[in-house]
């Protein structure tokens, strides 16, 4: 299954991504070798690179390593193919305007029954031909109805609301993991994964941490340094990524954050 990296903080953080560890996760030792993306948040933009190859060995990912792109929301994604061909359009994190802002998706998970939801009328289409696109469209469209006509960003509470009501209905669907952000918030849900320790498809689908660093420190986490001045930082991510207290999610349970902090 896909592997998902989810930071939110206060401040705008450098994400240094090992290009040895990301590696090792998408193709080099792990089998997620079907493309790889990052996004970044700037206010209401982002910047978003990917690529429908191994993470090892990339060039774009050296780039992103020696570059240190700053960011206060940033969202990853390693993919391990389940559907779609090994194309761009098929490759996480989606992203999609909305009310002036975009929004990016990424999913881990496989939704069977999905292609129902294709049929709804919806301004929001499929670029590529996966299930986590599909779902990523649906969720856009309810979305909308809070967006369009919003002079500002709409109230956290109700985003949340339409989140976590579209992460019940998909649940039953198969494994379905997201992370999505709309750059002022990132919201997580964490449903069911293969484990690796024994290959059963079962909760926790996702975990999380929170932590206050100072200026120019390490966060711990294997291949993964975080730098500002006292930054209040949350990582989500598909298994633990150091020997820190990570949280895991809940079968069903959505995490609101924003600034870094759960603000719902």
């Amino acid at each position: 299954m896909c592997e998902l990296l989810g930071i939110c903080a206060n401040l705008a953080v450098t994400a240094t991504l090992s290009l040895d560890v990301l590696a090792r996760h998408g193709g080099a030792t792990g089998p997620h070798k079907d493309g790889w993306g990052i996004g970044y948040y700037q206010g209401p933009a982002t910047r978003l690179l990917k690529e429908a190859e191994a993470a090892a060995g990339s060039e774009w990912l050296r780039f992103v390593r020696d570059h240190e792109l700053r960011s206060p929301i940033i969202l990853s994604h390693i993919r391990k193919a389940t559907r779609g061909d090994l194309t761009l359009a098929n490759t996480q994190p989606f992203q999609r305007e909305l009310g002036g802002h975009m929004h990016l998706f990424a999913h881990n998970g496989n939704l069977a029954g999905i292609d129902a939801l294709a049929a709804v009328p919806n301004r929001f289409r499929p670029v590529g031909e996966t299930d986590s696109e599909i779902a990523f469209c649906e969720l856009m469209r309810r979305l909308a109805l809070l967006w369009e006509d919003a002079e500002s960003v709409p109230p956290l509470q109700h985003r949340n609301e339409i989140v976590t009501a579209f992460a019940r209905e998909i649940a039953p669907m198969g494994p379905a993991n997201f992370l999505y952000s709309d750059g002022d918030a990132l919201f997580a849900h964490g449903n069911r994964r293969t484990q690796a320790t024994t290959g059963e498809i079962r909760p926790p689908g996702l975990y999380w941490l929170s932590r206050q660093c100072g200026v120019e420190s390490e966060f711990g986490v294997d291949g993964l340094r975080l730098s500002g001045d006292s930054v209040v930082v949350t990582l989500v991510a598909s298994v633990p990524l150091s020997d820190e207290a990570w949280q895991p999610l809940g079968e069903g349970e959505v995490l609101c954050l924003r600034a870094g902090a759960l603000a719902c």
